[in-house]
């Protein structure tokens, strides 16, 4: 069936409808109608409902989640409209929507670009938290190498280097040379000072 959007522009569908006549209602709605019902009540009634509610959608709306809101709605409006005649609609199927060729290129087309465009922002978003986690270490780094170089002062890295001399002074084999680089000098230690010692 065709039917128009809301922009004017006239989509096919291909829907299928499965219903049920309310047994205690059969009788009525043959002498009333006759065998013919879905001709005479349902058929029209059908064609009415799709057309109706197709004008409520664009055309890109029913080439994505309006299928499922366009069948919704169908199932409401024919119970609404025949369930008084006995007639039940358990499920209307949308089994194909075809829009005009130009059209459907072009929504294709522009599903495509909005798709490469969430891509890209996701993209974008893990270097931008990559970028800020580098950053973040950076500063961690700095912020680690200013707190020694602000502790560690010249009287206790000679503190430190009178000490290493005395431990070396003191070793039982220690034949070594050290010249202190402050201002004011380390002890100088020249030879074995225990080579008397057994």
């Amino acid at each position: 069936q065709d039917s128009p959007t809301n922009e004017g522009l006239i989509v096919e569908l291909d829907v299928s409808i499965l219903y049920h006549v309310k047994p205690d209602m059969v009788r009525d709605l043959y002498l009333t109608v006759g065998p013919k019902y879905y001709e005479v009540v349902m058929r029209p009634e059908i064609t009415s409902s799709i057309r109706t509610l197709t004008a409520r959608f664009n055309a890109k709306t029913l080439y994505s989640a309006g299928r499922e809101e366009l069948t919704m709605g169908l199932e409401k409006q024919l119970n609404d409209n025949l369930a008084p005649r006995g007639i039940i609609v358990e499920q209307a199927l949308l089994r194909k929507l075809v829009l005009p060729k130009i059209v459907s290129g072009a929504i294709e087309e522009k599903l495509k670009a909005e798709q490469e465009s969430q891509r890209m922002e996701f993209v974008i978003t893990k270097e931008k938290q990559e970028a800020d986690r580098k950053r973040i270490e950076a500063q961690g780094i700095s912020d680690f190498q200013k707190i020694v170089s602000e502790g560690i002062s010249s009287e206790l890295l000679e503190w430190k280097g009178i000490e290493a001399t005395e431990r070396l002074a003191e070793s039982n084999n220690a034949k070594v040379v050290v010249v202190g680089n402050s201002k004011n000098g380390l002890p100088l230690i020249l030879g074995d000072s225990h080579s008397g010692k057994a």
